[in-house]
């Protein structure tokens, strides 16, 4: 039974894919009908899987020679993760039935994103890691493809190009940890791996985690490579929001989570793990305090939620890290859809030529709320829970400044949240703009998203029971929900938290008496709107790349003769080593 299922989650957005590309673009209702037919259906496929997670292989595809089997695991990580990637990706692929109404490429939109959606699927039951990298860049690929979707934009062909560059350091990092694991253990499978790590030289060890971090880093827009993520922001919005609640970006923090119990030992390897998440989740809060992009705005808020995620993983809070992924996926989701809605509503993406829209879109108004109020980690909604985990984890895991760092970074959330909430719907129209509420599909995707905001939490239970039985080299102790809600209302964190949260929502509401405290942090807020000097770094790199590129043109002079005499002066080098080696 699990082996089907598995074929099925990661096989039939496959094949929607092949058949939505083949249907041709002269019938769109056929393409809009089959991609949600095939990615519900995955989805459902994930949710059967749920109950039958086990540590054990589910389906063993033998591969031959070095390869071993190309195993997947059900565990209770890998099949929460399909799951995510599957659900979520099916509500993205519905609201694009409204959003992407009248489009032209249909088909090569709809194969891509279901291609996508299968890839992070095998992506994270596979536990081999040479299949993992494969299904890693192919999630790379479709990011690329999907974000330069627009391919008559520059700005949407060079952002994906920056994002295919940048994470393909990520890729670099996973291959070298596949290829070191094979060479020392003989075997690219995963388990063997966190079995025997305590088997590989420490320095061989060390390469693995500090390259796995960085690959990490890369895949979810953690520090330093932050920037990629908010120049994705030129794809469609419903690819926006797979991207940053269903797949590309929660591959990083799934990464180190599952990694976490081979290299928890490395010296400073959580350390640095802690910092990464640390500076990504207060740089980009602040750059998300002066964004007056709505999509960007949401960008910063990803990666530095993605921020919280890390910390908790290098704080040994490898159970509060999942739960807060699960819950941003959420919340990220219903608030990416909800701004589609209102960019498709009203034309464009700029804040300040938004405000007064609750009286036209009231059913976006009321879930866009819902999930800025989730984003906030105001009481009862599941950004609150899951965050307060991830800060309990911190104040016991990890060094007191970083905890607070994160406190004042989750002050600073509540503010840039409760900031664009207001620009877009509140106070007087700033333009001529007219805006009418979402159609009927957007709504089918975005309603039971803002229901998960309200009511997931209560998922917690089963949750941490899954984690802890289905990894047996994590230390997870199964919560029940009144565990967690003792926990965490009677825990110190809880308190400063909403303190500060507090403060960060008065400051907003007497902004104005505030003017000559604003008119200080100027400075900080121009460093922001430049992503604090890394624009400027990639601008170099890139410069740098570019021309080296054109002078290795030089050498390439196309002319058959050349091309010989350096192949046959190749040929004889190697000859020559291999004699002298002999």
């Amino acid at each position: 039974m699990a082996s089907n299922l598995i074929l099925l989650v990661i096989g039939l957005p496959w094949i929607g894919a092949l058949l939505v590309w083949w249907a041709g673009d002269n019938h769109p209702r056929w393409q809009h009908n089959l991609a949600i037919g095939f990615s519900v259906a995955a989805g459902i496929a994930a949710l059967a899987l749920l109950p039958l997670q086990s540590s054990q292989p589910g389906l063993s595809l033998p591969a031959g020679g070095v390869f071993g089997d190309f195993s997947f695991v059900p565990d209770g990580l890998g099949v929460m993760l399909a799951a995510i990637a599957t659900v979520i990706g099916s509500l993205a692929v519905i609201f694009s039935k409204d959003y992407m109404h009248g489009e032209a490429q249909l088909g090569r939109y709809y194969a891509l994103v279901l291609f996508f959606i299968g890839s992070m699927a095998g992506l994270v039951l596979t536990s081999n890691l040479f299949l993992m990298f494969l299904f890693w860049e192919i999630t790379a690929l479709c990011s690329y493809a999907l974000i330069s979707f627009y391919n008559d934009d520059p700005k949407a062909v060079a952002g994906g190009i920056k994002a295919l560059v940048i994470t393909q350091l990520g890729g670099i990092g996973l291959l070298v940890a596949a290829v070191l694991t094979y060479s020392y253990l003989g075997s690219f499978d995963l388990s063997v791996l966190l079995k025997d790590a305590s088997r590989l030289p420490p320095n061989v060890l060390g390469i693995l985690a500090f390259g796995s971090l960085i690959a990490a880093a890369a895949k979810s827009a953690q520090f330093p490579f932050q920037t990629w993520l908010p120049d994705a922001m030129e794809a469609p919005t419903p690819v926006s929001a797979l991207i940053h609640a269903a797949t590309m970006v929660n591959a990083g923090v799934y990464l180190l989570a599952r990694f976490y119990p081979a290299f928890e030992s490395v010296p400073f390897w959580r350390d640095a793990v802690m910092l990464v998440g640390v500076l990504s989740a207060l740089m980009a809060a602040l750059m998300a305090l002066v964004a007056t992009d709505l999509k960007r705005a949401l960008a910063y808020s990803t990666v530095s939620q993605l921020g919280y995620m890390v910390y908790a993983v290098g704080a040994g809070g490898v159970l509060a890290s999942q739960f807060h992924l699960l819950s941003h996926a959420i919340f990220k989701a219903l608030l990416f859809l909800g701004a589609g809605a209102v960019i498709h509503s009203v034309g464009t993406r700029d804040m300040r030529q938004m405000g007064g829209l609750k009286k036209q879109l009231p059913f976006v108004w009321l879930v866009f709320g819902v999930g800025a109020l989730a984003l906030a980690g105001l009481p009862v909604l599941n950004g609150f829970w899951s965050k307060e985990l991830i800060l309990e984890a911190g104040l016991s895991g990890g060094p007191g400044w970083m905890f607070g760092v994160m406190v004042f970074s989750a002050g600073l959330t509540a503010l840039y949240t409760f900031r664009f909430v207001w620009l877009v719907f509140y106070g007087e129209p700033r333009s001529q703009l007219h805006g009418h509420d979402a159609g009927p599909a957007m709504k089918v995707a975005l309603a039971p998203l803002a229901v998960g905001a309200l009511f997931s939490w209560l998922l917690m239970g089963g949750l941490s029971e899954m984690l802890a039985a289905t990894l047996p080299y994590h230390e997870i102790h199964p919560l029940t929900i009144g565990e967690m809600a003792l926990e965490i209302l009677t825990a110190p964190a809880t308190w400063l938290a909403m303190g500060v949260i507090a403060l960060g929502l008065a400051a907003w509401w007497w902004r104005s008496q505030l003017q000559l405290f604003t008119e200080a942090l100027q400075g900080i807020a121009r460093a922001a709107e430049q992503s604090f000097g890394f624009e400027a770094i990639n601008g170099a790199v890139l410069r740098l790349t570019t021309q080296a590129a054109e002078d290795l043109r030089e050498l390439q002079t196309g002319l058959l003769n050349w091309n010989i005499l350096a192949i046959v002066t190749a040929l004889a080098v190697v000859v020559a080593l291999l004699a002298l080696g002999a």
